[in-house]
């Protein structure tokens, strides 16, 4: 049977990021939903995961998600397959972009997530489209769901994420790096950077899309996380 497949959500999101890459990949193989939204520290979020991951396991993470997936790999290289690393970043948090972590922590403290999370799906968050009011309400809807406690957990973890430039230059497993075209948090040069530090990664823009591509190009993502774990 092939081996399970660990999805990790980004910031503030739940499975259903991830809805149409389970209904595709799930009929082959296990798949596994890993929250990360119970720590305040990177390092603390891939120990609960490894925690109740499979033996060895494929490892897909988003934007925070791919965050945490690189610090699993880290700390347990020899029960990571292959790796997907979608719209993240590999670097630590700058200071100037920690410290303007600040006031939003102090406004979702008062009560004000909702006002915070419009904020910050700014219109540049997705792709043009049809389709992105959609993908936007559900980002709403689950971090919502989540509530104002991920939010400041998640935050501090991610104001003090460590650099995983390292990780990235001694992996040798089959490596996928994906991101939306038009995404403008985690660009695509920034793709390119980490592509070029790891021993044959595979690099994929998806077009069409933004920071979302599972949800606004799940085709697109299904395939190419496809020819992925088939590598």
């Amino acid at each position: 049977m092939p081996e399970p497949l660990v999805f990790l959500p980004g910031m503030m999101c739940d499975g259903r990021l991830y809805g149409p890459q389970i209904k595709a990949l799930g009929r082959d193989r296990a798949i596994h939903l890993a929250p990360i939204c119970a720590h305040e520290t990177v390092e603390a979020l891939a120990t609960e995961v490894l925690a109740s991951a499979p033996p060895t396991f494929a490892l897909a993470g988003l934007s925070m998600g791919g965050i945490v997936a690189m610090e699993v790999v880290r700390r347990a290289p020899t029960r990571v397959t292959r790796l997907a690393l979608m719209d993240t970043n590999a670097l630590a948090e700058t200071p100037a972009y920690a410290a303007a972590r600040e006031p939003q922590i102090a406004r979702v403290m008062a009560g004000s997530l909702v006002e915070v999370m419009r904020e910050e799906m700014k219109p540049d968050y997705l792709a043009p489209g049809a389709g992105r009011q959609a993908v936007l309400d559900l980002v709403m809807d689950m971090a919502l769901d989540m509530g104002e406690g991920v939010f400041l957990r998640q935050s501090r973890a991610l104001q003090r994420r460590p650099d995983q430039q390292n990780v990235l230059r001694k992996l040798k497993i089959p490596t996928l790096i994906l991101c939306g075209e038009h995404d403008r948090l985690c660009p695509v040069a920034r793709h390119q950077f980490m592509a070029d530090l790891i021993f044959r990664a595979t690099l994929v823009v998806v077009p069409d899309a933004g920071h979302l591509p599972t949800l606004e190009q799940p085709e697109a993502v299904n395939a190419a996380l496809k020819q992925w774990l088939a590598a």
